[in-house]
C-alpha cells in the first residue's frame, strides 16, 4: 500500500528507487550505461528498484502509428499500445544487466499491480502491491519496473500521461518505504536557472517541495509536477542526478527549520504564455464569471488575472492562458465581448512570464522591492504581476526574456553560493 510508509515507521535507507528517462536509455550503448550504474549501486549494498520509461521517441513514434489508423484513437487502445515502449525497455535492460552479473528481474505495471483509476492516458496511481517486489529484492534481485503504466480495477492496462515515469518510480518508493528516489535526466541536478541563458547559473545542492513545486508549475522542466506531489504527500525525499556524468545532483525534501533557507532560490521562465484583455466591461459582480466560464467550457487553462477598474465604472480585464490556446480564446473572448457590450478585445501571444522562488522569502522583506527595481534599471517593463508566500511572477515583452532572466539571477546574486 502506497501510505504504509507512514504506518510502519522509517524508511529504509538501504533500498533505492533509481529512474531513468527515455533520453537515458536511448540506444543499447545507454542502456548498457545504466545496467552499470545500477550494478554499481547494488554492488555498494543498496537494494535497487529501477523504473525506465520508452526509449528516446519511441512514444511519439507509437502515437504516430496509431493516428495513422485513425486520426482519434480509442483511449483503452491507445494505452494498450503505449504501454509496450516501456516493455520493450525493461526487457532490455534486464537483460543487460544479466549480461553483466547481476541478478535481474523485469516487470510490467500489470505484474506487480500499480493500481490507477480508469481515465485512460492520464490515469491516477491509487495503489500498488509491493509484495512481489520485496520477496525479489529480499533475494539479492535488482528489480525493473515499467513507468508510465499501470492497470485498473477491470483489468485494463493505462497509462498515466506525459512524465508519468516519475510519478511511477516515486509512487514505488512511497509503497517499498525506499530512503530516496533518484531522477536521473540529461543534466545534473536543478540550476538557479536555466544555464543556457545564464552561464554562471549554479546546481542548487537542495530544495524543498514547495520550491520544486512552485519551479516546476512556471516552467522549470526537470521533474514532472505531479511527482513532486506525490513525494511531498508522502515525504520521499527525491534527489536528481545525471546519467551522464558523477555528481550529488538536487536534494528535494520537507524543509528543515534547523537550515537557514536562502533568500531566493531560484528563477524560472515560462515562454508558453501569451495575455488578453477584455476592455471597459461593466464593472459589476459577475462579470468575471460571464468571462471566464465560456473560456472553462473550452477546456482552457487560465494562469495570471488582473482587474483594473476605471473611473466611469468599467473594468479592464486580463488573463494569461498557454500560448497554444490562444488563437481559441481570442474567440471566445470576443463573443463574451459582444455580449457584453465592452469596448473590445486585446490580446498579445509574445510575452514570457519570469519568477523568483524561494521559501526564504516567507520570513525576508523587500524581494518585490529588489525585483521590480531591477527590471526598471534595465528598462524592462512590466505588464502583469502575480505572487504566492513563496513566489514573485512578472510577465514581459518577450523580447526582455534573456535580460530580464539575467538582470535577476545578478541582482539576486544567485552566481554565489550561499554561506
Amino acid at each position: 500500500m502506497i501510505g504504509a510508509r507512514d504506518r510502519n515507521g522509517p524508511p529504509d535507507v538501504t533500498l533505492i528507487v533509481q529512474k531513468f528517462g527515455g533520453t537515458s536509455v536511448g540506444d543499447i550503448d545507454r542502456i548498457r550505461g545504466v545496467a552499470a550504474l545500477v550494478g554499481a549501486t547494488h554492488a555498494r549494498g543498496h537494494e535497487v528498484v529501477v523504473v525506465v520509461s520508452a526509449m528516446s521517441g519511441e512514444t511519439d513514434r507509437l502515437i504516430a502509428l496509431a493516428r495513422k489508423v485513425t486520426p482519434r484513437p480509442n483511449a483503452r487502445e491507445l494505452d494498450v499500445l503505449l504501454a509496450t515502449g516501456e516493455q520493450v525497455t525493461i526487457a532490455l535492460l534486464g537483460m543487460a544487466l544479466e549480461a553483466q552479473g547481476h541478478r535481474a528481474r523485469s516487470y510490467t505495471g500489470v505484474q506487480v499491480h500499480i493500481l490507477t483509476d480508469s481515465a485512460h492516458n492520464k490515469a491516477r496511481i491509487l495503489d500498488i502491491d509491493g509484495d512481489r517486489v520485496r520477496r525479489d529484492l529480499a533475494e539479492g534481485t535488482i528489480v525493473v519496473v515499467a513507468g508510465f503504466q499501470g492497470v485498473d480495477e477491470h483489468g485494463d492496462i493505462t497509462t498515466l500521461g506525459r512524465g508519468g515515469s516519475d510519478t511511477t518510480a516515486v509512487a514505488l518508493a512511497a509503497a517499498l518505504k525506499a530512503g530516496e528516489c533518484h531522477i536521473y535526466t540529461d543534466v545534473d541536478g536543478v540550476f538557479t536557472t536555466d544555464p543556457r541563458i545564464v552561464p554562471e547559473a549554479r546546481r542548487l545542492e537542495r530544495l524543498t517541495y514547495e520550491e520544486m513545486l512552485e519551479m516546476a508549475s512556471l516552467g522549470a522542466k526537470v521533474l514532472q509536477i505531479r511527482s513532486v506531489e506525490f513525494a511531498s504527500k508522502y515525504n520521499v525525499p527525491l534527489r536528481v542526478l545525471s546519467s551522464f556524468r558523477d555528481g550529488g545532483g538536487t536534494l528535494i525534501t520537507a524543509e528543515d527549520p534547523a537550515i537557514e533557507q536562502p533568500l531566493i532560490s531560484g528563477i524560472t521562465v515560462n515562454r508558453d504564455e501569451a495575455k488578453l484583455t477584455v476592455l471597459g466591461v461593466p464593472d459589476k459582480p459577475g462579470i468575471a464569471a460571464r468571462i471566464l466560464v465560456p473560456i472553462a467550457e473550452a477546456d482552457i487553462e487560465v494562469d495570471m488575472i488582473v482587474q483594473n477598474v476605471g473611473a466611469d465604472a468599467t473594468t479592464d480585464f486580463t488573463f494569461t492562458v498557454h500560448r497554444n490556446d490562444y488563437a481559441r480564446a481570442l474567440e471566445s473572448l470576443k463573443r463574451v465581448a459582444a455580449e457584453l457590450r465592452a469596448r473590445g478585445v486585446e490580446g498579445d501571444d509574445r510575452i514570457v512570464k519570469i519568477s523568483v522562488v524561494g521559501v526564504g522569502m516567507r520570513s525576508h522583506a523587500g524581494i518585490a522591492s529588489t525585483m521590480f527595481q531591477a527590471l526598471a534599471g534595465e528598462g524592462i517593463n512590466i505588464r502583469m504581476i502575480s505572487t504566492s508566500e513563496i513566489k514573485i511572477s512578472v510577465v514581459v515583452d518577450e523580447r526582455y526574456l534573456e535580460l530580464g532572466v539575467r538582470t535577476l539571477h545578478s541582482a539576486f546574486r544567485l552566481d554565489r553560493a550561499p554561506g
